[in-house]
């Protein structure tokens, strides 16, 4: 065992009689392209997929290492090392991560979509975000969402209506990363780094196939303008996004008393030097009274950058 082996089992052992035994999926460590799955790599509309996905890091967004890529599939998670692999292999993973026929269930796919659009030129597309989902099937049983936040994914999961698991491992993960950033580029990985990193995606699928069957047409078809949105929040360019995919259209048979928001934009404004704090107010109230009034979303893009630069990923209605 190495020292991060040791202090999570001694940490977590008082644990280990309420923590529910739970079957672990097979998992392959991948460092070549062709340990993938074929369908993966090469994805076709005959052989449509749904995949759990996340990105494990250091300091992970446009200037931060990504280090691991996990994929989820049905009978197997495969862990998709960039330190072992290089560029080579996460560019391999291009038109799947790109692809239409092949959806990715993530967490929160802000950060993990810059790292790979800035460091490998991908453009993260067909995103089922499932931190988006839960807020619109919220907002679907009239239950009011915070103003300041979105569900954790720790929260996520010990939701009983999605998965009912405690993931204290969460919190050590991150004990471990504050005392040694560059955590996630030890290599060779040891069990606790392979658990917590399967551990982030194993579940996602479950979590689709439960919140698919809660939202309505129009909560479906917001979903996935939003995660479009999201997925480009952070990856800011100077054409406007012409080169990323269209935003998904109003379907024709969605309820015909539901709201249909004039503009689904992603509006960017720069922040003149050393006026950030202005934006924000004291202890956040101005962004604050800006979500409440206009009924925006809106991501700063702090110290991972752009500083500078405040995103309105979704708006609803007009200021």
């Amino acid at each position: 065992m190495n020292q991060y082996q040791l202090l999570y089992c001694d940490h977590l052992s008082p644990l280990a009689d309420s923590i529910p035994e739970l079957p672990s999926p097979p998992y392959h460590i991948v460092t070549k392209p062709g340990q993938l799955p074929v369908e993966f790599l090469e994805p076709s509309a005959a052989h449509k997929l749904v995949i759990g996905f996340d990105c494990e890091g250091v300091d992970l967004c446009r200037n931060g290492a990504l280090c691991i890529m996990q994929l989820a599939f049905p009978d197997a998670v495969y862990l998709v090392d960039a330190i072992e692999g290089g560029k080579e292999l996460i560019q391999a993973c291009q038109p799947a991560l790109e692809s239409d026929h092949i959806t990715k269930v993530i967490h929160d796919c802000k950060r993990d979509s810059e790292a790979l659009y800035f460091q490998f030129g991908i453009k993260l597309h067909n995103v089922m975000d499932t931190q988006i989902a839960y807020s619109l099937i919220q907002e679907q049983e009239g239950n009011k969402k915070p103003s300041d936040d979105y569900i954790s994914f720790v929260t996520l999961l010990a939701d009983p209506r999605y998965c009912g698991i405690p993931y204290p491992e969460k919190e050590e993960v991150r004990t471990l990363l504050r005392q040694d950033p560059n955590f996630w580029k030890i290599r060779p990985l040891s069990d606790m780094m392979v658990r917590a990193a399967t551990d982030d995606v194993r579940f996602l699928l479950s979590i689709h196939e439960k919140m698919m069957e809660k939202l309505s047409k129009a909560s479906l078809w917001r979903l996935a303008v939003r995660s479009e949105l999201y997925c480009r929040c952070f990856c800011l360019n100077d054409n406007q996004f012409a080169d990323w995919s269209p935003l998904p259209p109003v379907p024709d048979d969605i309820e015909a008393d539901v709201y249909i928001p004039e503009v689904d934009i992603l509006s960017v404004l720069d922040v003149p030097p050393g006026k950030m704090g202005l934006v924000i107010g004291k202890k956040g109230a101005t962004i604050m009274e800006v979500k409440g009034s206009c009924n925006v979303e809106i991501h700063i893009g702090g110290a991972k950058g752009p500083p500078d630069r405040v995103g309105f990923p979704f708006i609803r209605e007009s200021c």
